[in-house]
């Protein structure tokens, strides 16, 4: 680990971004150049203490988890990531945390969207980051791991996972994630994380096994659906997606009209999550 390096990277790369960069208000008399120690803290999940004694060359060697953390507090490339765990005497990132690292381009975009849900998923349907009212909408996804971390291993194991759409439309929705699973499953073969996931599945759920078995391929998110909240009741939503060049990673944007009912349940949502994080 070389601790003088990592400081300086750390440093330079925390003072090269803006508030703005990261959906952050810039606030008054800032005097510090770029971002506060603070804030990337926050945006990394981990204490003031914690990120300020890595800057002053004194902080314990940080995990992979924690590495692949900053990298996306501080809006890092695919090669910076790889030089910061190089830094901090980590091997190259493993294939899981490189494919959940986050792309910046959609990053930036997801910083921008401040009054409407709005997540970045993989191509296996893990919540790699999302905004509050998504938060508020779905519930925090990070605290999966293993296979749960995939939206398509919980809607088959997990019946509590399904309740966010209604009745009629859990078959749809059923058949649209196995589809899309096809798709990456036929690009990244039976021996990457799509394949154990498929073996799993197929052992775990006799309806994913019946599905899967029909070969359906797709690669799409339904344009417009319901979703279900349990204070809010339905929501109807347009989905957008802007996927990254390499369809790895996805930004889906729910919206609704403005004035419509859909619209003021979005609001509120955002009421509710604001009361979550004071929580």
């Amino acid at each position: 680990m070389d601790r003088a390096e990592l400081a300086v990277f750390l440093r330079s790369r925390r003072e090269g971004l803006r508030p703005e960069d990261v959906g952050l208000p810039a606030g008054a008399r800032r005097r510090t150049t770029g971002l506060r120690r603070e804030e990337v803290a926050t945006l990394a999940a981990m204490s003031t203490d914690y990120y300020t004694r890595l800057e002053q060359q004194r902080g314990p060697q940080p995990s992979e988890q924690m590495l692949a953390a900053l990298a996306r507090a501080l809006r890092l490339t695919d090669d910076e990531r790889d030089y910061l765990f190089h830094l901090a005497g980590r091997n190259a990132p493993s294939p899981i945390v490189a494919a959940t690292h986050v792309a910046p381009a959609l990053l930036r975009v997801l910083d921008r969207l401040s009054d409407t849900p709005a997540l970045i998923l993989s191509n296996l349907g893990e919540v790699l980051v999302q905004n509050r009212f998504a938060d508020a909408l779905y519930g925090d996804r990070s605290q999966y791991t293993g296979l749960a971390r995939s939206e398509i291993y919980r809607w088959f194991t997990n019946p509590d996972e399904r309740l966010v759409y209604p009745a009629h439309d859990r078959d749809r929705q059923s058949r649209a994630l196995v589809a899309n699973l096809r798709v990456v499953h036929g690009s990244m073969g039976p021996r990457s994380r799509a394949g154990e996931l498929v073996r799993a599945l197929t052992r775990e759920s006799r309806e994913f096994a019946r599905l899967w078995d029909e070969h359906q391929v797709a690669k799409r998110f339904e344009d417009h659906k319901v979703l279900v909240h349990p204070q809010l009741g339905e929501i109807e939503v347009d989905c957008q997606v802007l996927f990254t060049e390499d369809q790895s990673q996805a930004l889906l944007v729910l919206t609704a009209p403005p004035r419509s009912e859909a619209y003021e349940k979005i609001q509120l949502l955002g009421v509710l999550g604001n009361e979550q994080f004071a929580g």
